[in-house]
């Protein structure tokens, strides 16, 4: 039958299939969603396969994301490490930032003298913890390192306590949690030597403080040996810590040359 046929009706007969197949390839792209013209998408695991289609993982979109370059993805993929990590049971490392140190600690623990003075409660009477508080606070001094009390440098806490106080029932300590109930015969005033002044300015600094909450809590001073802390006593050791002092920068200047 197409023997019969010239060669220009051939032609025109391929020409119309042309434009037919033209036509049908036109109609068939107009109707996809516009977002998925021109975009292929790799078919998910078990498609390939014949099998169910099974979701990524976390890890692999991530890790997809990290392929190309984006910097929030890989934060994430250092977190999911680390998830995992820990998961296993593993060791990681503690990225938590070091506490700062409270209030009062030394900035280092050599110390050669220690100088104190106590404050006892009447006979028969007891320090309440809430007066204790008020009075330590009245008295410009902080609650900081070992739950006690301190006086500190203005504006240089880091240099350490001038003194410390402290209360005589052991542990020596403060709780706050349970201040309310807190009965105590008494509290130490102590500085420890060298500190951040000298050991004359340290007492000019703790006798005042000692004596203002002798009154706030109608207590009594006592030095050392518990005996009443009189003027004669308070010249002995303001004595004391002037040859102290005098040593110390003998010292000073022996190391320094």
């Amino acid at each position: 039958m197409l023997d019969g046929l010239s060669e220009t009706t051939l032609l025109r007969i391929a020409i119309g299939v042309a434009a037919l197949v033209l036509f049908a390839v036109i109609v068939y792209t107009s109707r996809k969603p516009a977002g998925q013209q021109g975009k292929r998408t790799a078919p998910a695991r078990g498609e390939a396969a014949g099998g169910p289609r099974q979701e990524p993982t976390l890890r692999e979109l991530i890790e997809a994301d990290a392929a190309t370059g984006d910097e929030a993805a890989a934060i994430e993929q250092s977190e999911l490490d680390l998830l995992e990590k820990t998961l296993a049971g593993e060791d990681v490392p503690d990225r938590r930032p070091a506490p700062a140190p409270l209030p009062g600690a030394r900035p280092d623990e050599n110390f050669d003298k220690v100088v104190s003075v106590f404050l006892a409660a009447r006979a028969g009477q007891a320090l309440h913890g809430p007066d204790l508080v008020v009075a330590a606070e009245k008295a410009g001094l902080v609650y900081g390192h070992m739950n006690i009390f301190h006086r500190l440098v203005d504006n240089h806490p880091e240099q350490g306590p001038i003194f410390s106080v402290a209360n005589l029932v052991k542990p020596g300590s403060f709780e706050m949690a349970n201040i309310q109930d807190l009965r105590t015969p008494g509290i130490s005033f102590f500085m420890a030597l060298p500190g951040p002044l000298s050991a004359l300015d340290a007492w000019d600094a703790m006798l005042p403080t000692a004596q203002r909450m002798a009154e706030l809590l109608d207590g009594v001073l006592l030095d050392e040996e518990r005996n009443a802390l009189g003027r004669q006593r308070i010249a002995h050791i303001r004595e004391d810590l002037r040859n102290y002092d005098r040593k110390q920068q003998k010292w000073d200047l022996r190391t320094t040359r």
